[in-house]
């Protein structure tokens, strides 16, 4: 097969619709004949229903350690949103290449893929390992499969390079999140009555008023670790539901809760001091008028922030490739902490800007595409000296 370049391949990988909430085969199986045809052997992790799959593929020595190059092939929904272009067709516009993903990270799934000829051309003395991934943008789930099988062999990658885009700025730090459901059961009455009934609406608003107190403290600045924007943990409320109709005591409410947390900070503490609140303040009060009320708490997904060391080999790598050792931080989260806990030490760096991330006429420029091609190069001859 003859060299392709990023862009032609960044084309192909944004004309696959791999919004999240479908499956991501077709790109998977471009990816894996593509390899194929270079000689690259590929292995998957399908999910549960074998609708979706991460892909995972060695190229070099497979009796050490080597260097991941990760991505998720996931891109947010179009829905709603005013594109000027067609979100799944790469458009070409003074020097940028817009479509849904090219900085959300196909821009760098394409640069890794470009520059797989680059690694087969001489012997590598370390290998360099690719890892795409799933359901990223729903709460790096995809990923956690092909980690617990890494997890379990003889040579554990040594670190990784996560290609978000950072405007190919080395990262070394990002915020965990968790995200929460709150269910409250109260108990409905005619709205003439409303004393005898138990407003699931005005407890569930005492919660997330005490979620704005929770908040408020997190943001004192004691608690400030200025690397990141903003210097502090948050909370947020997103989503609510709940009422049937104006004179109906609302018997249900729920709603969603985040928490993005500083390395080092414990998500989990702030749904437990809700909990506390809920089953010291609220309950008591709610089942003195109908015993059967509750207050649930449950998990939609969670994953842990990123704080590697400015010392370590994988940050003295990044600096290298990047030609920076101005180590910055970011506000969104990536897989990176996943990849960390399983002892794959992680730095973040790669084309575009979050700035264009998640919005209409998303793109990613091609002087920046173009910049990820010549640092993978440049990893390419790092692995052939390691």
């Amino acid at each position: 097969m003859s060299e392709v370049s990023s862009r032609a391949l960044l084309e192909r990988l944004v004309g696959f619709a791999t919004v999240s909430r479908d499956s991501n085969l077709e790109l998977i199986g471009f990816i894996r004949d593509y390899l194929a045809g270079l000689g690259v052997q590929s292995e998957l992790f399908l999910n549960d229903a074998g609708t979706k799959a991460n892909l995972y593929a060695t190229i070099g020595p497979g009796d050490r350690g080597g260097v991941v190059l990760s991505g998720h092939t996931d891109v947010v929904p179009v829905d709603g949103q005013a594109w000027t272009v067609d979100p799944f067709r790469l458009t070409e516009r003074e020097g940028r290449l817009y479509g849904r993903g090219t900085a959300d990270m196909k821009g760098y799934i394409a640069s890794v893929l470009a520059a797989v000829p680059a690694f087969l051309a001489e012997p590598l003395t370390m290998p360099v390992h690719l890892a795409f991934s799933y359901d990223e943008e729903v709460g790096c789930l995809g990923v956690r499969s092909m980690l617990e099988a890494l997890q379990q062999r003889p040579h554990k990658p040594r670190l990784c390079l996560i290609g978000e885009p950072t405007e190919l700025k080395p990262v070394l730090g990002h915020k965990g999140k968790l995200a929460m459901r709150c269910q409250v059961h109260g108990a409905a009455c005619h709205s003439a009555y409303a004393p005898y009934g138990v407003n699931a609406i005005e407890y569930a608003a005492r919660l997330i008023g005490k979620l704005g107190q929770i908040g408020d403290e997190l943001a004192l600045p004691a608690h400030h670790d200025e690397r990141f924007d903003p210097p502090f943990s948050t909370v947020q409320t997103g989503v609510i539901k709940g009422g049937r109709a104006l004179n109906i005591v609302p018997e249900e409410c729920e709603f969603d809760f985040e928490v993005r947390a500083l390395p080092g900070f414990e998500a989990q503490r702030v749904a437990d001091q809700l909990q506390t609140y809920a089953e010291t303040e609220l309950l008591p009060r709610m089942r003195a008028v109908n015993a059967a009320s509750d207050i649930r708490l449950r998990p939609l997904s969670a994953y842990p922030g990123l704080a590697t060391t400015a010392d370590s080999e994988a940050a003295r790598l990044v600096a290298l490739l990047s030609g920076s050792d101005a180590f910055g931080t970011v506000a969104f989260g990536t897989e990176g902490g996943l990849f960390d806990q399983a002892g794959i030490p992680t730095v973040v760096c790669g084309p575009g800007s979050m700035d264009q991330g998640h919005k209409p006429d998303e793109f990613v420029s091609i002087a920046q595409l173009h910049g990820c091609d010549a640092m993978l190069q440049r990893l390419a001859v790092y692995l052939r000296q390691a």
